[in-house]
C-alpha cells in the first residue's frame, strides 16, 4: 500500500542526535560527544531504591492507578515552593502542570496558540527537538541571530516588526542548548519588554537552569513576569533522572487551562509513580547537596575538556568557557562544514552533533558544531579530544584550510 502522511509530519525530519547515537550503539569503539544525556554518576539510584520500595509498601495502589491531569498535587505545591526558593518564581496568577519530560511543553505550548501558518521565534541556531515541535504543528519557524548577551535585540524588533501573527519566542536563555551562553540579565528585560509591547507569549526553556558551576546566577524571564506573558518549562531530567520523564510548566492558570486539555488529548497524565518518586525525593532528601555534586561533577569534566582542547585543537577552531549546562559550542574556520568533520570525526571513532542540525534551516552547511562534557567518562573525554583534534587536523588540511 502507497501511504500520504500529513503535510504537519512530512517535512520534519528524524532527530540527528537520535540518529547518531544508533551509529554510536553499533559500533562501541566510538566515543560519543553528541548527546545530551546526564552524568550516569549524577542519578541517585540507591535514593529512588528507597523510595520505591517505601512506595510499594505504602502507596502502591495509588502509584499505579489513574490520576488527575494536572499531576500530584503534593509533586505540584513542592514544584511551586521550590521555583519560588530558587529562581523566585510564581505570581499569584501562576499555576503548575506535570508534563512527561520538558519536550511536551514545547509540544503541546505552540499546539494551544498556534495555527497552521502562525510564527513562532527562537534563538538561531536552537535545540533541535524544539524546532521540529513548532514544525510538526505546521508553524512558521524563523530563527534570529545571536549575539554575546543573547538573542539580536534589534533583529528581534524587526521580526516582530515585520512579520504578521507572531504567537510565541521560544528561548533557552541559561546555558543555552547548543551554544552554552548565556542571556544577560538587561538583555532579559529588554526582551520581555518587547515581547510585552507587541503582545507575543515568551516560552522560556530551562532545563539547565541548576547547573551554574561558575559566576554568578541570573534570575529567569519568568521572575520578571508580572504581565503574564511567560510559560516557564522546566525538567527534572537534568537533575534526577532523564527516564522517568518528569517535566513540569509554571505559566498564567488560564494558560494550565488550556494545557490541561491539550495533555488530556495526548497522555491523560504523566507517570504517577515517578511523580510520586519526584515528590518523595524534594520531601526527604538533601536536594540542594545533590545538584551540588552534579555541578562539581561538571565543572571537573567541562574543564578537562577545555584542557585538552586547548593542546588538541588547531589555534582555528574557536570555542567558549561556558559557566554551567552540559555543552561547549565550538566554531571551524569561516565556510567550513562541521558536517563533512562529523562524517571524518567517526573514522577517528569520534562522534559529535553539527551545528547545522540546530538551525531553522539544516540544509545550509555550519561551520560549528556541539560538544556534551556530561556523559562521557574522563578517560572518554581525553582520549576522544584528542582523537577529534586529529580529525580536525585532517579534514583543515584536505580543505586546504591551514
Amino acid at each position: 500500500m502507497q501511504y500520504t502522511f500529513a503535510e504537519r509530519i512530512k517535512n520534519v525530519k528524524p532527530s540527528a542526535i537520535r540518529e547518531i547515537l544508533k551509529a554510536v550503539a553499533q559500533n562501541p569503539e566510538i566515543i560519543s560527544f553528541a548527546t545530551g544525556s546526564p552524568s550516569t554518576e549524577s542519578i541517585p539510584v540507591d535514593e529512588i531504591h528507597e523510595i520505591s520500595e517505601h512506595i510499594f509498601r505504602t502507596m502502591a495502589i495509588p502509584s499505579l492507578q489513574y490520576s488527575i491531569t494536572e499531576g500530584y498535587p503534593p509533586l505540584r505545591d513542592k514544584i511551586k515552593e521550590r521555583l519560588k526558593d530558587v529562581f523566585n518564581i510564581g505570581q499569584d496568577f501562576d499555576e503548575v502542570i506535570i508534563t512527561t519530560g520538558g519536550q511536551q511543553g514545547l509540544e503541546m505550548t505552540p499546539k494551544i496558540f498556534c495555527n497552521p501558518g502562525d510564527t513562532v521565534l527562537m534563538e538561531n541556531p536552537t535545540f533541535v527537538s524544539g524546532i521540529n515541535a513548532f514544525k510538526s504543528l505546521e508553524a512558521n519557524v524563523v530563527g534570529i541571530e545571536m549575539d554575546n548577551e543573547g538573542i539580536d535585540l534589534e533583529k528581534l524588533e524587526n521580526t516582530l516588526k515585520t512579520h504578521s501573527n507572531v504567537k510565541l519566542l521560544y528561548l533557552i536563555p541559561t546555558f543555552q542548548n547548543p551554544s552554552g551562553s548565556t542571556m544577560s540579565y538587561s538583555r532579559r528585560k529588554n526582551v520581555y519588554s518587547l515581547c510585552h509591547k507587541y503582545n507575543v507569549i515568551i516560552l522560556e526553556d530551562n532545563p539547565y537552569g541548576e547547573l551554574r558551576f561558575r559566576g554568578e546566577n541570573i534570575p529567569p524571564i519568568k521572575a520578571i513576569d508580572t504581565e503574564g506573558i511567560v510559560i516557564y518549562n522546566g525538567s527534572f531530567s537534568k537533575i534526577l533522572s532523564a527516564g522517568m520523564r518528569i517535566g513540569f510548566i509554571c505559566a498564567p492558570s488560564q494558560i494550565i487551562q488550556r494545557l490541561v486539555i491539550a495533555k488530556q488529548v495526548a497522555d491523560c497524565h504523566t507517570n504517577v509513580f515517578f511523580q510520586i518518586v519526584t515528590e518523595q525525593f524534594l520531601s526527604h532528601y538533601d536536594v540542594d547537596a545533590h545538584v551540588e555534586k552534579i555541578r562539581n561533577i561538571y565543572r571537573e569534566r567541562c574543564d578537562l575538556m577545555l584542557k585538552v582542547m586547548n593542546t588538541s585543537f588547531d589555534k582555528s577552531v574557536s570555542y567558549k568557557r561556558p559557566d554551567g549546562g552540559l555543552f561547549l559550542w565550538c566554531t571551524l574556520p569561516q565556510e567550513a562544514d562541521s558536517m563533512q568533520l562529523a562524517k571524518l570525526a567517526v573514522t577517528h571513532n569520534v562522534a559529535f552533533v553539527p551545528g547545522c542540525c540546530f538551525m531553522v534551516d539544516d540544509t545550509k552547511p555550519c561551520a560549528s558544531f556541539r560538544l556534551n562534557y556530561s556523559t562521557p567518562s574522563r578517560e572518554d573525554i581525553t582520549c576522544g579530544i584528542s582523537q577529534l583534534g586529529q580529525a580536525i587536523d585532517e579534514y583543515l588540511k584536505k580543505e586546504n584550510r591551514r
